[in-house]
């Protein structure tokens, strides 16, 4: 099986949580599905939010024209799979932010650090996929790419066409993965007291859109410890001894 793979990183990035309502507006510890297709269709030239309504559709174009295409993100660097974190305050001075005399409000946000991931896209023969190849491999761009909001730039890096072998017998998944339904679980067998520093990340992150644009969840994993896997409906496939789920 064919793919495409690039580096993904940057110095900064922050990827809202839409269900914190608190003085601090908060991140997903990585990035998701929906950001990920939102950064390749600012790629290649697909409208995004601001023009949806304009454009009387369900769904932003890029989300219309990416939904089905399959990725792979797999973490790199960090603290196995953590990228630190640092709370930023700045200030709105737009005079329509706040109604507090000179109409300046505080803002906090909470920025990864660091940022980086390898990125793959399956290649499923689409004329959709063949664009985002085209643009990818010959280094354009129709807009900037942002790592979730125009504060934190892009960094896209090593593109390259691999080829990936499928696979069964795994005990290692080295990209993010769906732990929904026990199909993958922690091999609890495997765990000594000799092992390296292990380390389990598991984040409810958004995976697609509803109806009504609002983010749809699943439970996504990362984690250095041996799996058993039950009854995975998703394909695995191997790529220079790197474990890949493609969600």
């Amino acid at each position: 099986m064919r793919a495409i793979k690039f580096n993904l990183s940057g110095q900064t990035a922050f990827f809202k949580k839409t269900d914190v309502n608190q003085n601090v507006y908060f991140t997903y510890s990585h990035i998701h599905k929906i950001a990920l297709l939102g950064i390749i269709g600012s790629i290649i030239g697909l409208d995004g939010y601001s023009k949806q309504y304009a454009r009387a559709t369900q769904h932003p174009e890029f989300y219309e024209k990416l939904k089905n295409i399959k990725i792979s993100i797999v973490p790199q660097g960090g603290n196995n799979g953590y990228f630190h974190k640092k709370i930023i305050i700045f200030n709105n001075t737009t005079g329509f932010a706040s109604k507090e005399k000179g109409g300046a409000l505080n803002i906090r946000e909470q920025w990864l650090l660091d940022v980086n991931w390898d990125i793959y896209i399956l290649d499923d023969s689409s004329e959709m996929y063949k664009e985002i190849e085209d643009y990818l491999i010959n280094k354009k761009s129709v807009y900037i790419p942002y790592l979730g909001k125009n504060d934190h730039y892009a960094n896209i890096s090593n593109v390259q066409i691999v080829n990936l072998t499928e696979t069964n017998n795994v005990s290692y998944i080295h990209s993010l993965y769906i732990s929904e339904n026990d199909d993958i679980v922690v091999d609890k067998d495997s765990i000594t007291h000799d092992e390296e520093e292990v380390s389990r990340y598991f984040e409810y992150l958004p995976y697609e859109l509803d109806s009504n644009n609002l983010y749809r969840f699943k439970l996504f994993t990362f984690t250095n410890l041996s799996l058993k896997i039950n009854n995975n409906n998703n394909k695995i496939y191997n790529y220079n001894n790197n474990n890949l789920m493609f969600i």
